[in-house]
């Protein structure tokens, strides 16, 4: 079988090798000396920096905000995507550069907005905090700047698939007599369910991983507003390693996770991309059969 590249086997050894030393020296070796730092004292000294109140209150914070941004990045994702791929409406193309816009602002900008929309001397977050809600410096700037960064994975990852599939089994269902939620639950879902497991696992990742724009609404009120991407700068900054390199080595155990989890989702993704491709051309293998049969004499 002729090659697909010109390159010779030795420029493509080369390229390899590059690529391998470049992943080698920029993220192994940090992510190793993550965890070489945070264990370096002893396994005592570990657990009793991710055990103190404050770590725990970091933890506990971290997690609110996950629970609370993927669900609803979730529903809102489901619903910009089945909105711009099966609908023609005036205004998707502005929708969807909307969509896209946490990832051309920096998060620090869009913690910045929240302060100038919900700061205690902004018209709408004065007349919150007279009635008893702060927003900005507590748990709901946090959650709402979380939300924000986070919000584009789980629609970025249905739209194209969403439209690859096309509508036709949905067509065919309603056509056959099933309503909308029907249809939804019984075969939207189940042909997106690994896009958006993806779309979830990232979401989740960044979610806990977010620092910048939760930095700017947080305040970094220790032990209340800090999650664990503060807690470790704060650590860091009073030159306690120990308690740094243990937070961030939590950090970067749930990324790796993370990352197994990703991997797997990818590997069923693909199997479910070629099961279907399969399914396709045995399908027109069939209809073509049929139309051969249906053409020959009796």
């Amino acid at each position: 079988m002729q090659s697909l590249t010109t390159e010779s086997r030795l420029v493509r050894y080369l390229l390899t090798g590059l690529a391998l030393v470049f992943l080698f020296l920029f993220l192994l070796v940090p992510l190793l000396a993550v965890f070489w730092e945070a264990f370096r004292k002893g396994w005592d000294l570990y657990l009793a920096a991710l055990t103190e109140p404050d770590a725990l209150a970091a933890i506990k914070l971290t997690l609110i905000a996950a629970v609370i941004a993927v669900p609803l990045n979730l529903v809102f994702g489901v619903a910009a995507a089945w909105a711009i791929a099966r609908f023609e409406f005036r205004g998707k193309s502005f929708l969807t550069t909307l969509i896209d816009l946490p990832f051309a602002v920096s998060p620090v900008v869009a913690g910045l907005m929240y302060v100038l929309l919900f700061g205690v001397n902004t018209a709408l977050g004065g007349w919150l905090q007279q009635h008893g809600l702060q927003v900005i410096f507590a748990v709901p700037g946090i959650v709402l700047a979380t939300v924000f960064v986070t919000f584009p994975f789980v629609a970025r990852e249905l739209i194209p698939l969403m439209q690859a599939q096309g509508a036709d089994e949905e067509q065919a269902a309603l056509v056959l007599g099933a309503s909308g939620w029907q249809t939804f639950w019984r075969v939207t879902l189940p042909n997106v369910k690994w896009g958006l497991l993806y779309g979830v696992i990232l979401t989740n990742a960044r979610a806990m991983g977010e620092f910048g724009a939760v930095s700017v609404v947080s305040g970094h009120i220790r032990g209340q507003t800090n999650t664990i991407p503060l807690h470790v700068e704060i650590l860091y900054n009073e030159y306690n390693f120990v308690g740094a390199f243990a937070c961030a080595s939590l950090l970067a155990f749930l990324a790796l996770v993370t990352l197994g989890v990703k991997s797997l989702v990818e590997w069923r993704m693909a199997r479910q991309s070629d099961a279907a491709a399969e399914r396709s051309a045995a399908a027109r293998l069939a209809a073509a059969g049929r139309a051969i049969a249906k053409d020959q004499p009796a």
